[in-house]
């Protein structure tokens, strides 16, 4: 057998339960990743439902796991990999070594056991195990006299910690040497709060996202602005715009937009006091005195961390907080904790139909509390839902997205409702790269890779970006293998 020699668990033939296994030789292999498969997606066994959390490839010679970022589509299957026996180190970045333990306490919670004291212990495991990499400093993993591999991170702008993977092997018998790079998820330009990713100098095989593969995004610059279009439109409804959104990444971009749209509307006005927000009496009449609601522990607890986080936020951010500015705790934001609060909300918005945004995981609306929302608010016209992130397919969020503009119906947890609430989905708010960007991560290196494989796409999103990578190749007379597993 030729080393290296890559093997795809998951994310081969869609965009989650991401999983790639590098074998370095026949005794010492790397995992990039361990995710959990959504909505209708399969493993690479073909297994689908309760079976695609197990681990169905051999832990031997598994030396290291490395995870690029800490959304569950990454990692949410770590906790079944100890559980079959993984006894490595779980590399990341130093952000998401702060954050990976409160997603694994969320997954351990969800999928183990609701035992504080037991997920407590659990987490104490893992944080024994991470082993936090600074950006753009290589870490030697295995110096053997038959085998070197070293690995740094770079940024990948996709989440706060993201990173795409550069691998450094070499083979001192034989003097044969590879460098592979594992993009992870590639983020856009102008995202808020995160710098853009660099291209690596080099890479002899790339293994790259192609989630958006297929298209190009709308334009990020003006995305606040049509943000800020939409829910206007929304608010004239007289109803609450209801803002699916994972717990991290796309809730703190979110919060960061918001903030600046009542800032810029707030200007030598005054705000409504923290007692009437908190007390939601009264209808607002503009953005100063409208209510942000984030109704999810979980996002909560992932926002303090962003905070706390503030020295890898970019430099506009930065200003932002420099100027005095909270982008991610103003006044009008009110965080929903309790269960029983949660309820009291939906109840009270389903009710009185108070213009409100509310922003509640998760972000597909397969799980989590917009479910609530969802059952009680879809039948009432005055409401209105807005996505603003990729809807999987075999989803609820993607069901809403098709039928809802049609006047259709949806089943939620057994219950059949028709969709009368407005439905919206709002371009440009992407955290991956689009075509250009994904494209561009490539042809802005020194030297091109020879091999790249796709994956972490649909199979036109793959099938486009091939397409559209061999043009580009061939214009430059440069020869490349291109893999769409």
């Amino acid at each position: 057998m030729n080393y290296p020699e890559i093997l795809h668990h998951g994310a081969r033939d869609g965009v989650t339960g991401s999983c790639h296994q590098l074998n370095m030789n026949a005794q010492n292999s790397l995992l990039i990743d361990c995710g959990l498969f959504q909505g209708a997606e399969i493993s690479a066994q073909g297994q689908s439902g309760a079976d695609r959390l197990n681990i169905e490839f051999p832990l031997d010679g598994i030396r290291a796991l490395v995870a690029t970022h800490v959304h569950i589509d990454h990692v949410g299957r770590i906790p079944y990999l100890l559980a079959a026996g993984f006894k490595g180190p779980i590399l990341c970045s130093e952000p998401s070594a702060k954050l990976l333990p409160i997603v694994l306490e969320d997954a351990f919670k969800l999928g183990f056991c609701r035992d504080q004291k037991l997920a407590e212990r659990y987490i104490k495991v893992i944080e024994q195990r991470i082993i936090a990499l600074p950006y753009k400093t290589w870490f030697s993993l295995i110096d053997q006299p038959d085998l070197s591999c070293r690995i740094r991170l770079q940024r990948a702008g996709h989440i706060l910690g993201s990173a795409y993977v550069e691998i450094d092997l070499r083979y001192p018998r034989t003097g044969a040497k590879q460098l592979i790079v594992f993009s992870g998820d590639l983020g856009a330009p102008h995202a808020p709060l995160l710098p853009a990713p660099k291209s690596p100098y080099r890479a002899d095989t790339l293994v790259i996202e192609s989630t958006y593969g297929d298209r190009l995004h709308e334009d990020r610059r003006s995305r606040r602005q049509r943000l800020e279009a939409v829910i206007e439109q929304a608010l004239e409804d007289e109803g609450s715009v209801l803002i699916p959104a994972f717990s991290i990444g796309r809730t703190q971009e979110l919060l960061y937009e918001l903030e600046d749209i009542i800032h810029r509307k707030t200007a030598g006005r005054s705000c409504a006091s923290s007692e009437e927000l908190q007390g939601l009496a009264g209808a607002p009449t503009d953005w100063p005195q409208l209510p942000i609601i984030l109704d999810s522990p979980l996002a909560s607890r992932f926002t303090a961390a962003y905070r706390q986080l503030q020295p890898f936020w970019n430099q506009e951010a930065l200003r932002r907080v420099q100027a005095g500015r909270r982008p991610l705790e103003f006044q009008q934001l009110i965080t929903v904790d309790s269960h029983h609060d949660h309820l009291r909300m939906v109840q009270h918005l389903a009710r009185t139909a108070r213009p409100a945004i509310v922003i509640a995981g998760n972000g597909m609306c397969s799980s989590g509390r917009i479910v609530n929302y969802l059952k009680a608010m879809l039948g009432d016209s005055r409401h209105n839902v807005l996505f603003v992130g990729y809807q999987a397919k075999g989803t609820p969020g993607n069901a809403i997205q098709r039928y809802g503009p049609q006047g259709g119906y949806i089943v939620l947890e057994g219950e059949r409702r028709t969709i009368r609430a407005g439905v919206s989905s709002l371009g440009g708010y992407s955290a991956h790269a689009d075509q250009r960007g994904l494209i561009n991560f490539i042809t802005r290196m020194r030297e091109w890779p020879s091999q790249i494989r796709l994956v972490h796409g649909e199979a036109e999103a793959k099938r486009q970006l091939a397409d559209a990578l061999r043009q580009r190749y061939a214009l430059t007379n440069r020869p490349v293998a291109i893999f769409s597993e």
